[in-house]
């Protein structure tokens, strides 16, 4: 079992939930989150005054896959998220020691589904 967690620009939202589930990937955890990168940010100006703004918009993602859907699935958010410019986005791929599904207290890649 892994854990994929996957930073991506929020517009390429809609197009990797598109390539996940093309991909067979239903399950998913998705929040907002700020970051920098190699982007390093921009500057602005409100009312005559600069500011850098450094930690940019991101969404992460969160799932859960057992052994043979790793592959499909990193394939799939690469494909949704990727534009070529910088700032397109990471994966991390985890070791997922244990999964429990509260509600009928399987456990263990029967508790991904």
């Amino acid at each position: 079992m892994k854990l994929i967690i996957a930073y991506i620009q929020p517009h390429k939202l809609k197009d990797v939930k598109d390539a996940l589930y093309k991909a067979q990937v239903y399950k998913m955890s998705v929040s907002n989150a700020l970051g920098c990168g190699q982007q390093m940010g921009y500057q602005e100006s409100y009312r005559g005054i600069k500011f850098e703004v450094n930690l940019l918009k991101k969404v992460r993602l969160e799932i859960a896959v057992n052994e043979d859907f790793v592959e499909r699935t990193i394939q799939a958010i690469v494909d949704g998220a990727r534009t070529g410019n910088i700032g397109d986005g990471k994966i991390f791929v985890l070791d997922l020691r244990e999964c429990i599904r509260i509600r009928t207290g399987e456990k263990g890649s029967r508790a991904i589904g």
